[in-house]
């Protein structure tokens, strides 16, 4: 198991007994049942599963955008269930960074105005040298001073990435950060995360449907029904893929499967 084989690490994140229940009545949807997960310092996880599985759910309950129903999330000891809205806001900021699907860019803002916004709201200087690397490694130099508005949605996505990783953050969730992304930009933006890991030591967590993006991670944990469904050590895109086929999540063609049931484990 990952806590056996990490256990000499610093845990970044962990979560103990997390249920996030939707609705009430007929209308209850259990997201998450009962989860427990940890992530080490320094370590890149792929999380997958098939839709429905509760991996969204699970990315936003440990980044402490979603209050879980029962259990508790820890952010490098903190337990986030004992922080008001401000603490939260903070600890966010100055120590979690999150890359969006949807982006959530500011429109009437420049792409360098974005990517620097979380640095002006903590009252960061910004490390001009680190904010010009990430800028080129994910290709945006010649577009720092358009809006938005102006850009397609992969580069949309590329300022969203750059925006969580200029901060430093000790911890990136990632919710499908190459989903907009072409082949080669998508591996380009997959080196730079893994290089955020491996050099820099910050720890990742990454939901995907991809399994050539969770390859490039050091363990893939597997969700369905809310619940761990296995684990997947020093993966390949092949072995990925394998066991996706095996939770009925993975079609071969990059995109996931209809939802289907499974409770068990690997």
């Amino acid at each position: 198991m990952y806590a056996n084989e990490h256990a000499t690490r610093e845990t970044a994140v962990r979560l103990e007994a997390v249920a996030k229940i939707y609705g009430d009545g007929d209308n209850r949807v259990a997201a998450l049942k009962e989860l427990t997960l940890s992530f080490g310092a320094g370590t890149f996880t792929a999380v997958m599963g098939p839709s429905g599985s509760g991996k969204s759910t699970f990315l936003h309950c440990a980044a402490g955008l979603v209050k879980p129903t029962s259990g508790s999330v820890f952010v490098g000891g903190t337990d986030l269930a004992h922080m008001d809205e401000v603490q939260l806001t903070k600890l966010r900021r100055d120590r979690i960074g999150f890359i969006f699907q949807a982006f959530n860019l500011l429109p009437a803002l420049t792409v360098m105005q974005n990517i620097l916004l979380p640095l002006e709201l903590a009252g960061r200087r910004p490390d001009k040298e680190l904010i010009r690397s990430v800028v080129d490694r994910v290709g945006l130099a010649d577009r720092t001073r358009h809006l938005p508005g102006e850009l397609s949605g992969g580069q949309q996505q590329r300022v969203a990435i750059a925006r969580a990783l200029v901060t430093r953050p000790a911890v990136v969730f990632a919710d499908e950060p190459t989903g907009a992304l072409d082949t080669r930009t998508a591996g380009a933006v997959l080196a730079l995360l893994r290089e955020s890991v491996t050099v820099a030591g910050q720890t990742l967590v990454m939901v995907t449907h991809d399994p050539v993006a969770a390859s490039y991670a050091d363990r893939v944990v597997f969700l369905a029904d809310g619940m761990p469904a296995g684990e997947l050590q020093r993966p390949t895109a092949d072995a990925v893929a394998a066991r996706m086929t095996r939770l009925g999540a993975w079609e071969g063609d990059g995109r996931p499967a209809a939802p289907v049931a499974t409770g068990g484990r690997f």
